[in-house]
């Protein structure tokens, strides 16, 4: 059987994980879907992985969406199985513990743009076509599109793509602010892995902190996300990190975090 997700460790730190279906434009099969959710499994909150980079093979597509194909024929409480598979699995990828970064090397319609919304940041290629394009199918966005998206460009945007079915280019998804950076097709991932850099010499415990305080706070009120914030910070109090992070300062160097 051929494997349909990949997994590397680039620059000692940074994970790269890659939907390996190129002649079925990286979509959602069950094989894939599988895959991605042992691989998510797999690297969670482990230490030697600090920033996650999540990109499809080839030029073409980053994701298509699930696999009509697949789908095709299937009895209706099958449907329902499979919709639920693929957002268990695109929530896995929010719920991960290190901060993830969506390369978004070609097309990523449907559920390859509900993928993306649930990572923390999305750098398209120039060449990339972005959409929710359910509801020219008859269905909606089934695994989160109706519920990220409003949060990540507010309402009334949300709901003109989606109720459209549009299809974006790369610069109007950075315009209406789905995407932070748009990046020529040969180099949007090494821009990616420059940002995952970025990100990755800082303290990995800080960065699991700040995504808990990130996440878990903008879905509350001011109040109730202070005390979420609190939390995050007092759990980096009690660790060598923050104390490596202070002797690093005071002695004038580069601090040597080791996620503890």
């Amino acid at each position: 059987m051929t494997q349909l997700v990949r997994f590397e460790l680039l620059d000692g730190c940074i994970g790269l994980i890659t939907l390996s279906r190129p002649e079925a434009a990286n979509a959602m099969s069950v094989q894939l879907l599988q895959e991605l959710s042992t691989t998510l499994d797999n690297i969670n909150g482990d230490p030697a992985v600090r920033v996650v980079l999540l990109t499809g093979t080839g030029e073409k597509a980053f994701c298509a969406g699930a696999d009509l194909k697949e789908r095709k024929g299937m009895p209706d409480r099958q449907v329902k199985q499979i919709v639920q598979l693929i957002g268990t699995t695109v929530a896995k990828v929010e719920a991960l513990a290190q901060p993830v970064i969506a390369v978004l090397n070609g097309v990523a319609f449907g559920g390859g743009l509900e993928l993306a919304l649930a990572c923390d940041l999305r750098l398209a290629a120039t060449h990339a076509k972005l959409g929710l394009t359910e509801t020219s199918l008859g269905i909606i966005p089934g695994a989160g599109g109706t519920q990220r998206l409003p949060r990540l460009i507010g309402i009334g945007k949300a709901k003109e793509l989606i109720y459209t079915a549009r299809r974006l280019n790369a610069e109007e998804a950075r315009s209406y602010g789905i995407v932070e950076y748009v990046h020529e097709g040969h180099e949007v991932l090494e821009k990616a892995q420059q940002l995952a850099l970025e990100m990755a010499k800082n303290a990995p415990l800080s960065l699991v902190q700040a995504k808990i305080a990130m996440n878990q706070g903008i879905e509350v009120d001011l109040a109730t996300g202070l005390k979420i914030e609190s939390l995050a910070y007092n759990a980096l109090i009690p660790t060598e990190d923050r104390l490596e992070g202070l002797l690093a300062f005071q002695e004038k160097r580069t601090p040597q975090y080791l996620g503890k």
